[in-house]
């Protein structure tokens, strides 16, 4: 994992932080919560070598957002989402995180 921090990046994409396998981009890089955030992203990618992350988690979104029919409802209902915020302040997670983990969400 490559950990930048740019406040600019955040701030045009208006957001806290992005996993970009291997980038994690953050606003604040003493943030631990927010970095284990988007180190479970990390993990979730490697498991699904990027780019069947990046399929899934865009058609789950699509899907939301068509139920839901609210970007927030949306973003919070994609299961990477789900596990990454359920786990963000576990620090310990990815020690114990067993593959797959996100299809319990």
């Amino acid at each position: 994992m490559i950990l930048i921090e740019s406040k600019w990046f955040c701030k045009l994409l208006k957001i806290r932080g992005i996993a970009l396998y291997p980038f994690v981009i953050v606003n604040d890089i003493s943030n631990n919560t927010l970095l284990n955030h988007e180190a479970i992203h990390i993990a979730q990618q490697k498991e699904l070598y990027v780019f069947r992350f990046y399929y899934i988690y865009i058609k789950e979104y699509l899907t939301n957002l068509k139920i839901y029919k609210n970007h927030w409802l949306a973003y919070f209902n994609i299961r990477f989402e789900k596990e990454a915020f359920a786990n963000e302040r576990n620090f310990i997670y990815l020690k114990t995180r067993k593959k797959k983990s996100y299809l319990n969400y």
